[in-house]
């Protein structure tokens, strides 16, 4: 169960850089008004200077992904495939948007938010899906 744990948290840390590269890529394009990976902790961000992450935000977006890597394996009982690890991802996703995220104030729900901004966090969250799946099957073979 350990290894399982390891490898899933292994898997949820290469797929939330993967998560944060898409991010940070639609803000490089201008389509993302401000990075929500780097809001995870509540709060406006200043309004006079394009909002930057504070490595607490940081740190705490990075542990969501690898706690969330560690859960799904373990729930996949390191059996993963691709659907599922997507389904999972964007689960994730769409639960934090319609719940959490907008109750604390980080962002509105992404069915209020910028359209662009909810495609790129579905992307990014597909991309999580298949970054864990396939660290997670690389790790689990013999």
């Amino acid at each position: 169960m350990l290894r399982m744990l390891v490898r899933g948290a292994a898997g949820g840390a290469l797929a939330t850089v993967a998560l944060t590269a898409v991010s940070l890529a639609g803000d490089q394009a201008g389509v993302m008004r401000d990075r929500p990976s780097g809001r995870v902790v509540p709060g406006p961000p200043p309004r006079h200077v394009r909002h930057r992450a504070r490595p607490s935000e940081s740190l705490a977006h990075f542990g969501f992904g690898v706690a969330s890597g560690a859960v799904f394996c373990a729930l996949s009982r390191g059996r993963a495939n691709l659907p599922l690890g997507i389904g999972y991802a964007l689960a994730a996703w769409a639960a934090s948007q319609r719940g959490w995220v907008p109750r604390i104030g980080i962002l509105p729900p992404d069915t209020r938010d910028d359209s662009c901004r909810a495609a790129v966090l579905a992307a990014g969250h597909v991309l999580y899906g298949t970054v864990l799946v396939a660290t997670v099957n690389h790790l689990t073979r013999p």
